[in-house]
């Protein structure tokens, strides 16, 4: 058994991992480099494949090409339905004779985005609903079970591919939340089984493995969000509130408490549309049968001129809580867009900047265009996606897999991942391995 580490091993983002296996090749996820892409949309309606790889946003499986990998790949495995991990697939799913499986919200989000870009590919996609299995086909057959794990976003699973030399465990990304406001919590009855079983090898996201921490639940986020709903002075001034547009649960919360307070709640931006439908298309979004969401230009600018006759009601939820160039809250800022800002009006930070340069440039400009209009700003009101130290410990301890293979970081997060395996009783470069991007780790029997 050998496992090539092709992307999000030197990097957060543009996530794939390859396990081979006799004349057998399953990969683990497809994604894209977030920070790599910023602003293309701007330049170019639909990027090609040659475009992206040049901009470093694909992941380089061009490695497989190198090994005479590319013809023994059976499936594309995807985990779940963030960019950084999905995102990739209509650019290079073309490469391989092989199916595309994921939950069916995280295959939902996959038409969607293509239909949304004009774009197809000729693999079958295949919806495995959470907790169920599917035989991969190869020289041997794999069993491959999809387990519910709680996320960020919806349907998210760990994926667990039976080989004849053991369990090979994928888990980028996860939490442990067990009072998650959608869905279940994780289904920890099933990995203990697959323990007993016998895990080979748990490829586990360490972004966090460097905070001493347990990332709370997503109903302290609720909580959050409820406070400063409900204990600001609100009642008349003008609501924003932007988070992650894949992040239903979060919008979920959101809605709720604007009906509480008596607003009409309005869905600003194509990222909302795309995630929102793919919920909707699932039946996971009936929260949202009252709300109006608009995507078009002359749309937004209707919408917001009549918004700003009366804004005390109305809420709006809307893209941009990064600072990305072009999203809605970026050019409500520059005044490009007709939304008018007062003194006072709240805009609430649902969400929490993510550590890279262009990100955090972004967004201390865009509080700045914003602190000009004299709003209040609230932000960081929000937990997240991903399991801290402690988390990653609890993971470890209920799967007790033979290898460790620290993932969905740069080298300082991978080795917080290992040093914590090490601290566990496992060997750095026997049973915790530190990889980079284009590397291979063989697994003896």
């Amino acid at each position: 058994m050998k496992l090539h580490t092709i992307g999000g091993y030197s990097e957060v983002g543009k996530n794939m991992t390859a396990l081979e296996t006799g004349d057998d090749v399953l990969l683990f996820d497809c994604g894209l480099f977030l920070p790599a892409i910023v602003g293309v949309a701007e330049r170019e309606k639909n990027p090609t494949e040659k475009s992206m790889r040049a901009l470093g946003a694909l992941p380089d499986d061009i490695y497989l090409d190198k090994h005479n990998l590319r013809s023994k790949v059976r499936s594309i495995l995807v985990s779940h339905a963030h960019l950084d991990h999905v995102g990739a697939i209509p650019y290079n799913a073309y490469r391989y004779n092989a199916p595309v499986l994921g939950t069916p919200f995280t295959t939902e989000v996959l038409k969607v985005l293509m239909q949304d870009s004009s774009q197809r590919i000729n693999n079958r996609i295949i919806p495995i609903s959470p907790n169920h299995s599917f035989n991969v086909k190869g020289r041997k057959n794999y069993a491959v079970e999809f387990l519910n794990m709680t996320h960020s976003t919806l349907q998210s699973s760990l994926i667990a591919v039976h080989t004849p030399e053991g369990i090979v465990l994928y888990a980028n990304d996860f939490k442990l939340d067990n009072t998650p406001i959608l869905g279940d919590a994780p289904n920890y009855k099933r990995l203990k089984e697959l323990s007993k079983i016998g895990v080979k090898a748990l490829i586990v996201d360490s972004l966090y493995a460097p905070d001493d921490r347990k990332t709370p639940s997503e109903k302290i986020a609720r909580g959050l969000l409820e406070d400063v709903f409900f204990t600001t002075e609100n009642y008349n001034s003008g609501m924003i509130v932007t988070t992650f547009s894949s992040h239903i649960a979060r919008l979920k919360s959101i809605v709720e408490f604007g009906k509480k307070l008596r607003r009409e709640v309005v869905f600003f931006g194509r990222s909302l549309n795309k995630y929102v439908g793919a919920a909707k298309n699932i039946g996971s979004a009936q929260f949202t049968k009252d709300v109006r969401i608009y995507t078009y230009t002359k749309q937004l600018q209707k919408a917001m001129k009549n918004i700003n006759k009366n804004k005390k009601h109305y809420l709006v939820v809307c893209t941009g809580h990064q600072g990305e160039p072009g999203s809605i809250l970026d050019r409500i800022s520059r005044g490009v867009l007709p939304l008018q800002l007062s003194k006072d009006d709240h805009i609430i930070f649902s969400s929490k900047t993510i550590p890279t340069p262009i990100n955090e440039i972004n967004r201390e400009q865009l509080e700045r265009r914003l602190k000009k209009h004299h709003v209040r700003i609230f932000d960081n009101v929000h937990v997240s996606g991903h399991g801290g130290r402690e988390d990653l410990r609890d993971l470890i301890k209920i799967t007790n897999p033979q290898h460790v293979i620290p993932s969905h970081g740069d080298l300082k997060k991978l080795s917080a991942g290992a040093r914590l395996a090490e601290e566990m009783g496992y060997t750095l470069n026997k049973t915790v391995h530190i990889m980079q991007n284009g590397k291979s780790l063989e697994l003896k029997k």
